[in-house]
């Protein structure tokens, strides 16, 4: 693969036009199922799901085990109707046209009784002109939803042939011939809940003359000026000459000194026209910690030749340049992100759907993902190829936040059927995301699936399934055709020069070759049952997937669980873990490995979470010492899509694990890190790429110590100009020299980095597991005090405490703190602030804090 170059204006979201009539049809709907027609009131958007729950027809499903109770559902057709109003007004303009933003999936649709529309891809819209079919006044839209499964059982009685989709939680897998979330079908971590329902907006457009499609922004730089070709796509009904005008400004300020019309000559049709600006000292986007993400809001106006205005189009937008590198070096094949000419460590999560019934994410749940994301110091999130292209409300905060996205295609783990049909849907469904998503500056590649490729090669799927040598070959062919043919081509024609690759990751984790190309996805931890310390010696060229599973918090599992299923390995807890195969025991293998047997259930459950962090603790400080080797580490996973043992961060609420904790402070913009190498013990400074290249000054304090904080040796390293986006071995000592025969297990050692005159928390070295180390009671007191729009929580220990988690036994939405499990060495204290609005009185009253002792000592 070879070095790829974008510089582009990026759109961040369509507008209603103002000269013509746009309603989006929310209210007055109904649903019903043909073989009752018992018409129930219904939200749209929504799903079949949540409006059976709305009417208490079926259990909540991610309560219990109510997911097996509803599993009928996805066999029966649902129907779905509204009235709407029709004006005369309406019915005198050109096109009066329905357009539906998501389908899901297979539905046939009606106005007043006429066909218009058959759809069979809930990833793409579907748009018609019904005028003829309209009247003024009330009007009828009855949209038909065919059972996915009844839809596509021939399909799979036509070939004869099991697809290896093992994340299909049925016995016939047939998620493969729907184009539909893969996720619906069940994961490793999530429910089986296959959906149908009008799940994003229906709009009603009526124009006249010319209405603005779309608007894209090619730039090119040259030196401190951008050249931007702006590309106008346009429906016309009414021929003749019109013009077009752009108009750029940030921060209320015009940017463009001169505005100059382009005079187009149109005829009635579809058609793209073009028209040019130049942008002085423009304002470059920068991802989150390396500069300031700049928007400009942009407008096409398009007018008649007597300067009527006929419509416009407004969008956010930012400029940047993004390569991705992934080419043969020395080392093997590269893989790593430039911005703006600037190597980048990329630092983030993989991302899945906020929940199986997707109209329930709310932009207020998205704001808060990006909140948290911001605060965890992510400049990245992948968006995985098992759930969906996410909503214009997902890529507009990845814009204003500064995070890059890693877009996959929705293909995952499985092959995929090969004929014409199929593949002409899988190429509208590109082109369409293609066109939706490209101009937003915080798209950075595109990537055809995950982990099939691999797949193809290493997991045993031609014997597994006892595929004939033939039937192996057709399937791979038909790979083939989809994801080195279909899809470059069509972000070749659509969004040019942005780099994309058929799967990640390029490499297995198997062998030692593995981790010197490309993107790896490193599951000898978790799959392999490796240990934690694998990830010192496991180092790809970017880490693309890599976890641990934890429990969510108790007040999440409270949500589905009552005190009887309060085990491992009850009804309720195994039908939550829908990694079986593994799963629980996997936790408890792992737990019993490094640490003593917690006490009780909620014990177990803070300790999952423990046992999850530090192991992603050192990931993440291994990939970030290896830089520039290694430059990139994106965790499994950020969040979750119900309630329920996984591998995320954030729970299914929101609420952080501590692994979120973690991955914050160990994505700090500069950090020490220690590690163990061949008797040695050998510390690290790292720091993050900055846009104005300004060196770090860093002081170094170097600390070994007992476990009742008495300082046996100590080295200052006066501060020193340490280069930004680099990893520098500050100090080297033998092992032996260090302890001076003291045992391994009584003994802590730590970094502290001074910055600006800033001590920073330190980073605690441990040289034996936590088992092994005979912790005393800590006597943690605490005190609240009013600060802020919160309150902070000063920390006291007098001996040494590990993972101190501070929790409220009544949380209220919006509150967090700032830092959780946390350690502190003995007779210091921390602050830590929380968000709240309640009293520092009402905190003090409601806060418990545990620590790693309280887990096995009562």
């Amino acid at each position: 693969m070879g070095r790829f170059l974008l510089v582009i204006f990026f759109l961040s979201f369509f507008t209603k036009s103002i000269y013509s009539q746009v309603d989006t049809l929310k209210s007055g709907w109904e649903f019903g199922r043909p073989d009752e027609r018992i018409w129930r009131s219904a939200t749209v958007p929504g799903t079949v799901h949540t409006d059976l729950l709305a009417h208490h027809l079926i259990p909540d499903p991610f309560k219990g085990m109510n997911e097996k109770a509803v599993q009928w559902v996805d066999k029966k057709d649902w129907w779905y109707k509204c009235t709407f109003e029709v004006s005369a007004a309406q019915l005198k303009q050109d096109v009066v046209e329905l357009e539906f933003l998501g389908l899901d999936t297979y539905a046939e649709v009606s106005v007043n009784n006429k066909d218009v529309l058959v759809t069979n891809n809930m990833f793409r819209s579907w748009s018609a002109d019904v005028k003829k079919h309209l009247k003024v006044g009330k009007n009828t839209l009855l949209i038909k939803f065919e059972s996915p499964i009844k839809h596509d059982m021939p399909r799979f009685l036509r070939d004869s042939v099991i697809y290896p989709a093992g994340n299909d939680a049925s016995d016939i897998p047939l998620s493969v011939y729907a184009r539909k979330a893969p996720y619906h079908y069940g994961w490793d971590w999530g429910p089986r809940l296959v959906t149908s329902g009008v799940w994003r907006p229906v709009i009603l457009r009526a124009w006249s003359g010319a209405v603005i499609r779309n608007v894209n922004y090619i730039t090119t730089l040259d030196g401190n000026k951008a050249h931007v070709t702006m590309k106008t796509q346009l429906s016309v009904t009414t021929p003749g000459k019109y013009f077009l005008t752009p108009s750029l400004d940030i921060q209320h300020r015009e940017v463009l000194t001169k505005r100059v019309s382009k005079e187009l000559i149109l005829n009635a049709g579809d058609t793209t026209c073009e028209a040019s600006f130049d942008v002085a000292s423009p304002l470059l986007w920068w991802p989150n910690g390396m500069g300031g993400q700049h928007l400009y809001n942009a407008t096409a106006y398009l007018t008649t030749e007597k300067k009527t205005a006929v419509d416009n189009f407004k969008k956010k937008i930012g400029i940047r340049t993004i390569e991705v590198e992934n080419k043969p070096d020395a080392q093997g094949e590269s893989f790593f992100v430039k911005v703006n000419g600037r190597a980048v460590f990329m630092k983030g999560s993989n991302y899945i759907p906020q929940d199986n019934f997707l109209p329930r994410v709310t932009k207020g749940k998205y704001k808060k993902l990006f909140d948290d994301m911001q605060e965890s110091h992510f400049n990245m999130v992948r968006v995985w190829g098992g759930g969906i292209y996410e909503n214009d409300d997902f890529y507009d905060l990845a814009d204003e936040k500064g995070i890059l996205v890693w877009q996959d295609f929705m293909y995952a783990c499985t092959l995929y059927p090969g004929d014409r049909s199929f593949l002409e849907n899988a190429r509208q469904e590109a082109i369409y995301n293609i066109n939706r998503l490209k101009d937003h500056p915080s798209l950075a590649l595109w990537c055809g699936n995950n982990e099939i490729a691999v797949a193809i090669k290493n997991w045993g799927w031609q014997n597994g399934y006892a595929y004939t040598n033939l039937q192996y070959e057709s399937m791979q062919r038909a790979y083939d055709k989809l994801f080195k043919e279909i899809l470059p081509t069509a972000v070749k024609e659509n969004d040019p020069g942005r780099f994309y690759f058929h799967s990640s990751p390029i490499s297995n984790w198997g062998k030692k070759e593995d981790f010197t190309k490309g993107d790896n996805h490193y599951w000898g931890i978790w799959h392999g049952m490796e240990w934690f310390e694998a990830f010192n010696t496991h180092i790809p060229r970017f880490m693309s997937e890599y976890g641990f599973q934890s429990f969510p918090a108790m007040q999440t599992i409270d949500s589905f669980a009552t005190k009887d299923d309060y085990h491992i390995f009850s009804n309720v807890m195994q039908s939550h873990q829908k990694s079986p195969a593994k799963g629980n025991t996997a936790i408890k293998t792992y737990m019993d490995h490094y640490y003593n047997t917690p006490v009780d259930f909620p014990a177990f459950v803070y300790l999952s979470q423990v046992l999850q962090a530090e192991g992603m603790k050192v990931a993440i400080e291994a990939h970030r010492r290896n830089m520039p080797y290694c430059m990139g580490t994106l965790y499994w996973q950020l969040n979750d899509c119900w309630p329920g043992p996984s591998w995320s961060g954030r729970d299914f609420y929101g609420r952080w694990k501590a692994l979120q904790y973690y991955a914050k402070r160990a994505f700090e913009p500069v950090i020490p890190s220690s590690v163990e190498e061949d008797g040695q013990l050998k510390t690290y400074v790292i720091t993050d790429e900055k846009a104005d290249k300004t060196a770090w000054n860093i002081g170094i304090n170097l600390t070994l110590a007992d476990l009742q904080g008495n300082i046996i040796s100590r080295k200052k390293i006066p501060a020193r100009k340490l280069q930004d986006g680099t990893s520098t071995l500050v100090n080297t000592i033998a092992i032996n020299d260090l302890l001076q025969g003291r045992k391994r297990n009584e003994v802590i050692f730590y970094t502290e980095l001074v910055n600006q005159n800033k001590v920073l928390n330190p980073n605690l070295y441990y040289f034996a597991v936590a088992k092994e180390i005979a912790l005393q009671q800590p006597d943690i007191t605490f005190a609240c005090k009013a600060a802020g729009k919160g309150v902070d929580v000063t920390i006291t220990t007098k001996q040494l405490a590990r993972n101190i988690y501070l929790e409220l036994t009544a949380e209220k939405e919006g509150e967090h703190f700032e830092d959780n499990f946390i350690d502190l060495l003995p007779g210091t204290q921390r602050t830590i602030h929380l968000q709240t609005g309640r009293t520092a009185a009402e905190i003090q009253q409601q806060l418990k804090i545990t620590s790693l002792v309280d887990t096995y000592k009562k």
